[in-house]
């Protein structure tokens, strides 16, 4: 049987990410639309980006925007517990999913409230050498294929859920567009043009 890792390994290399999922960077490479908007890698990112990996793996959705959108809404309905960043993000991508692919949205949402994350129950390395369907199993986590039916709870969570990525996009964007943000985005921004270069040196 494959086991989480085996399948997250594929995973990335169909999507041409790195083995260790970027793990070892010190930015993370990000871009807000068309900006650039990178940010420190920092520890409690990388703990949550690894569950957020095996996610992909459990829940089958690609590594891509689309994709990204619909483990945002996964995510949010599955519960993401005590790490904020998830919280975050996937408030604002569960948004963005809605505008951009909406059916896609909706569903990922109805099968994560079915669902338990990882966020909330087993711990990496826990998982990490199991067989993903052994794991799916104990997150509860239907198939892809299987059309999960929403439920009144999961639909006002899903209002809600919206409501408040989109309150938070505006507050991001608002606090964006100010001198000061501005200024620490073009020093932030000249930092990791700077690591990049060094780091292209010295390989």
């Amino acid at each position: 049987m494959v086991t989480m890792r085996e399948a997250k390994r594929a995973a990335f290399a169909k999507f041409g990410i790195p083995d260790d999922g970027g793990d070892s960077e010190a930015w993370v490479d990000f871009k807000l639309g068309p900006v650039p908007m990178p940010f420190p890698n920092t520890d409690a990112r990388r703990r949550a980006v690894k569950l957020h990996d095996l996610h992909h793996v459990l829940t089958g959705y690609r590594m891509d925007i689309i994709g990204e959108f619909e483990i945002s809404a996964w995510e949010i309905a599955a519960g993401c517990g005590g790490y904020a960043v998830p919280w975050l993000l996937n408030l604002m991508g569960t948004t963005g999913g809605l505008v951009t692919a909406p059916l896609r949205t909706m569903r990922a949402f109805w099968r994560g409230a079915r669902a338990r994350s990882l966020y909330t129950t087993l711990s990496y390395d826990e998982v990490i050498d199991q067989p993903v369907d052994d794991v799916r199993c104990a997150l509860g986590c239907a198939p892809l294929e299987e059309r999960v039916s929403p439920t009144v709870k999961a639909a006002l969570q899903l209002v809600a859920a919206v409501l408040a990525g989109l309150v938070l996009g505006l507050l991001l964007l608002a606090v964006v567009l100010t001198p000061v943000t501005l200024v620490a985005w073009l020093w932030t921004y000249s930092s990791y043009r700077r690591d990049k270069a060094r780091r292209a040196s010295t390989t």
